[in-house]
């Protein structure tokens, strides 16, 4: 059996190296993200990143299926006890990297971590309690009857209790969550997944190697090492692949799909996508912003459809909500509605015609032209004499900009982590509370209560019907306050060389599977 023994030294997170690799998992790997993840605490942010590296060190209790639907994973099965709990039974035998047996009481530690992230707690307040019946079956109870009890247990990734519970050589908790900061959890890991992290170099590289006693002896994974490096500039990105430096890569620009199309040593894979970009506006900051005529003037402003068409060359849907197609709060009547007449026309009667200075920030490499998008956006605040002074940053330096609602405008991505449209509101239109963990994302620091309490009414509601139209009427009441700018959806694309077989482990959410990643 092998252990994890993982100490930090200098920049690098080290762990033993393992005895051996298993018979079928002897293929390499080397990948290319636009970024590699900013922590090895998988509750310190909520981001996409965080939680492919969750589902490559550790395992949710539960996954999704390519048609969102679920699959067990470290839940061997479930059962609804009654409207307000369900009954999990674990897989046993299972261990950690550490060597640690996978139990209850270690899936209770994550729930109550969980329940303390400033980034998580708030997809977890509709829930009351996990209580633990014996070494292998717990209740996880909500305090209403919750529609989104499973779409929320996928982000349960159980956490070795043992390995992050006591004080480090210098006195410090090893379970403390700290936001951008050093803390154990940051720097070492023992989950349950497929890969260890052996190596890793903030910004330069990753590396993960096969977990000798995973649990899953089906998993068709043949991959034993994975190197990640993080690549920010796309076409160079695109030039690894293709010159054969990089096996996998993600995302695809779409400038670059017809190259990889045509090279006839790669393969592409595409697929609409459900990751809303947009655009806050501090009302905090600019007093302007508290008048919804001038926040309807910027939202008339954009123009959607050009950003999708020229920027984005056609690999976005224009978005005049956060609700994409297929979700339940997704409003058809809603459409984007670019008209500078129109802008400038409200810029006047909310007298500020002649426009104000403001301060903007935004990722550039998080999201797909994300730098370019920005400074397409400035230039259409121009026109109705709003002036930016733009700033874009690397993914590890925004983020605690963003968090500090360093600018007048900032710019997010959201994929709904729950799969349904109420966690777009939760977490990015929310009246911020830091106690809840509403509005986490709120750099806009919007606040509707009205709208807030429907959204809340929504969420205990198993009427799907019903359901449906409460956030169908969220959607058009942000809309017509301007809440925040949508821009659109972008669509996904990863590419690989022939020999890597990608498809099977992708899915819409953007998380590869890849401890089933196959290489021939």
């Amino acid at each position: 059996m092998k252990k994890l023994i993982a100490a930090f030294v200098g920049s690098m997170v080290l762990a033993a190296a393992p005895l051996a690799l298993s018979a079928e998992a002897t293929k390499e790997l080397k990948m290319a993200y636009d970024a590699d993840p900013v922590t090895l605490d998988i509750h310190e942010q909520l981001s996409g990143g965080t939680l492919q590296l969750s589902h490559m060190a550790f395992d949710p209790l539960l996954r999704w299926t390519k048609d969102l639907g679920f699959e067990p994973r470290l839940a061997k099965s479930w059962e609804r006890i009654d409207d307000k709990t369900m009954r999990f039974k674990l897989r046993e035998g299972v261990e950690f990297h550490s060597g640690n047996e996978l139990t209850a009481k270690d899936v209770k530690f994550t729930f109550d971590r969980l329940k303390q992230s400033q980034d998580f707690k708030a997809i977890f307040q509709p829930f009351s309690e996990l209580k633990i019946i014996d070494d292998y079956t717990f209740d996880l109870v909500t305090k209403e009857p919750y529609p989104l009890l499973l779409n929320t247990a996928t982000y349960i990734f159980p956490m070795d209790s043992e390995f992050y519970s006591g004080k480090t050589e210098d006195g410090k908790d090893k379970s403390a969550i700290v936001k951008h900061g050093n803390s154990f959890a940051s720097e070492h890991l023992s989950g349950t997944g497929p890969y260890t992290v052996t190596e890793r170099q903030q910004g330069v590289r990753v590396e993960f190697e096969r977990f000798d006693d995973y649990w899953d002896t089906e998993s068709p994974g043949n991959v034993g090492k994975i190197t990640l490096t993080p690549i920010k500039e796309n076409a160079t990105r695109v030039s690894a692949l293709l010159s054969g430096g990089v096996d996998f890569i993600a995302p695809v620009p779409p400038t670059d799909l017809e190259r990889i199309k045509q090279d006839p040593n790669t393969s592409l894979v595409t697929m609409s996508g459900t990751r809303i970009i947009l655009l806050h506006m501090n009302q905090e900051r600019v007093e302007a912003f508290k008048n919804p005529k001038v926040r309807q003037a910027i939202a008339y402003a954009i123009n959607q459809e050009g950003i999708a068409a020229k920027i984005m060359k056609g690999f976005a849907t224009p978005a005049a909500q956060m609700s994409p197609r297929g979700y339940q709060g997704h409003n058809p009547e809603l459409k984007p509605r670019y008209d500078v007449e129109k802008a400038q026309q409200l810029m006047k009667e909310a007298g500020y015609e002649d426009g104000f200075t403001i301060t903007m920030m935004a990722p550039n490499n998080r999201y797909v032209n994300d730098d370019k998008i920005a400074q397409a956006v400035a230039a259409m605040l121009a026109r109705i004499n709003i002036k930016v002074d733009l700033k874009t940053l690397p993914k590890a330096q925004y983020w605690p900009e963003y968090d500090n609602r360093s600018a007048d405008m900032m710019m997010i991505g959201w994929h709904a982590d729950t799969e349904d449209s109420a966690n777009f509101f939760e977490f990015l239109t929310f009246c911020p509370n830091a106690e809840t963990g509403a509005g986490q994302y709120n750099a806009g620091m919007y606040c509707n209560p009205e709208i807030d309490a429907l959204v809340n009414k929504a969420s205990v509601e198993t009427d799907l019907d019903k359901r449906s139209a409460m956030l169908k009427e969220v959607e058009r009441r942000l809309y017509d306050d301007a809440a925040f700018i949508p821009l659109h959806w972008q669509d996904l694309a990863w590419a690989s060389k022939k020999n890597v077989k990608i498809e099977p482990v992708l899915n819409v959410m953007n998380f590869p599977y890849l401890g089933d990643l196959v290489v021939e």
